[in-house]
């Protein structure tokens, strides 16, 4: 998609900040959604991250983003405030009613810092820019965020500038960036393209219908 049909997708309609019943209806229903994925993943991982540690300690983190590409995915649907901490904390309620092998103050904790940190590039540009630069952007951010979480409460003995330290944050940054911001944004682009997305400003933007 080029540069052009983002701006048009950017500004293609007027979008207001003030939330709806609809946004918080279809934002719990997106965060669900995600929570089945975060449930899901993490019985892959349990068998993913120990092989490809023993690849390449810190390789795993290319993949944290799947437990987080929920806030940018939120924030391009919904394009209000507050959108991504919401859909990431309504995703962790799911993970956890399910069961995970995390503990709840480290999956909701977890969980708010990344729909912060998601929001952080989008209220760069004061909730009026919605591309794939701006959704990579968000990705960047929830990766710097989780990574520096991790080494100080997860990965206590691995120092940043350690060989496993420093392959854990480029891997992150690498997989915030893709998963995170540019699986989003593709992500959203299908969800939009069928028509689902026709009552947001969101839909009506990829599908060029009018307000």
């Amino acid at each position: 998609m080029n540069t052009t049909t983002q701006d048009h997708i950017a500004t293609r309609t007027r979008t207001t900040l003030q939330w709806r019943p609809m946004d918080i209806a279809v934002s719990a229903a997106i965060g669900v959604a995600c929570g089945l994925v975060f449930w899901g993943f993490n019985y892959i991982s349990a068998w993913l991250f120990p092989m490809m540690a023993a690849i390449l300690p810190g390789l795993g983190s290319l993949f944290h983003a799947v437990w987080y590409f929920s806030g940018p995915l939120a924030l391009l649907i919904i394009r209000k405030p507050g959108a991504a901490i919401f859909v990431n904390l309504v995703g962790s309620a799911v993970e956890m009613l399910l069961g995970n092998q995390f503990s709840f103050g480290f999956v909701f904790v977890s969980a708010a810092l990344q729909g912060l940190f998601a929001e952080i590039a989008f209220a760069i540009f004061l909730y009026k820019r919605w591309t794939l630069g701006v959704a990579a952007l968000s990705g960047f951010l929830v990766a710097i965020e989780y990574g520096f979480y991790l080494l100080f409460f997860q990965y206590q003995g691995v120092a940043l500038l350690s060989p496993r330290g420093i392959i854990h944050m480029i891997c992150e940054i690498i997989g915030g960036v893709l998963i995170g911001g540019v699986m989003s944004w593709h992500l959203y682009l299908a969800i939009a393209k069928t028509g689902a997305l026709d009552k947001f400003a969101s839909g009506r933007a990829v599908r060029g219908v009018s307000d």
